[in-house]
C-alpha cells in the first residue's frame, strides 16, 4: 500500500539532452517535505527539472508500507534561464537557490545518476560516512546504539555523488562487474586483499 506514491521525476522526456547554455542547471533548496509540491508546479509550467526518487518500504502493523521520497530531501534540480528561475521562486516554496560554479559536472553527475535509474537499479540514499566518523544506529536490533565507523566489509557498492550537495547515493552492485580504473603509473602500487 502505498503511503506517498512515486510521481514524475523527470520532465520534459529527454531533459538531459537540453543545451547546457540555453538551459543552465539551478539547485532549489526548499522548505521541509516540498520538493514533490515544487516539481508538480515546475511540470505545470513546463519548466525542466529533476527530481530523483527512492522508494522506501516498510512492515508496519503485518502491512506492507512503500513511500516514495526524495533521493535528496529538500533540493530540487531544475534548467532554465531567467523566466524560468523567477517562475520558480514565485512558488513560495524555494527557500534559496544554490550557485553552480560548475554546469558540467553537475550535468555529468545528474545524468548518470539518471542512467543508473533508469535501469532498474535500486538506489538509497548514501551519506557520506568515513571511517572515524561517530555514528548511530537507525534501525534493526542496535537501533539506537552509538558508534565508531571502521570500515565498510563485504558488499560491492557503487557510489555516485552530487558534488554541488555534498550527498551521495549507493546502488548494489555484483563483484563481477567491478574493475579497477586504469591509472598512470607513479611507482610501486600497493595492494591490500580484502
Amino acid at each position: 500500500m502505498p503511503i506517498l506514491s512515486r510521481e514524475v521525476d523527470a520532465h520534459p522526456e529527454r531533459l538531459f539532452e537540453l543545451p547546457l547554455d540555453e538551459f543552465p542547471w539551478h539547485v532549489a533548496h526548499v522548505r521541509s517535505r516540498q520538493e514533490k509540491r515544487i516539481a508538480r508546479r515546475l511540470r505545470e509550467e513546463d519548466i525542466p527539472f529533476y527530481l530523483p526518487q527512492w522508494e522506501q518500504k516498510k512492515r508496519r502493523n503485518s502491512r506492507n508500507l512503500s513511500s516514495w521520497l526524495p533521493l535528496f530531501p529538500g533540493y530540487v534540480f531544475f534548467r532554465g534561464g531567467r523566466e524560468a528561475r523567477t517562475e520558480a521562486l514565485r512558488s513560495n516554496v524555494i527557500a534559496r537557490l544554490l550557485e553552480v560554479h560548475d554546469q558540467v559536472l553537475l550535468h555529468e553527475e545528474l545524468a548518470q545518476l539518471h542512467h543508473i535509474q533508469a535501469s532498474g537499479a535500486v538506489l538509497i540514499p548514501w551519506p557520506e560516512v568515513a571511517a572515524g566518523d561517530e555514528v548511530r544506529i537507525c534501525e534493526g536490533l542496535f537501533c539506537g546504539y552509538r558508534g565508531v565507523v571502521l570500515r565498510e566489509k563485504g558488499l560491492v557498492r557503487l557510489v555516485v555523488s552530487i558534488t554541488a550537495l555534498r550527498q551521495s547515493v549507493s546502488v548494489e552492485l555484483g563483484r563481477e562487474v567491478v574493475a579497477l580504473e586504469s591509472r598512470p603509473a607513479t611507482g610501486r602500487s600497493k595492494r591490500s586483499s580484502s
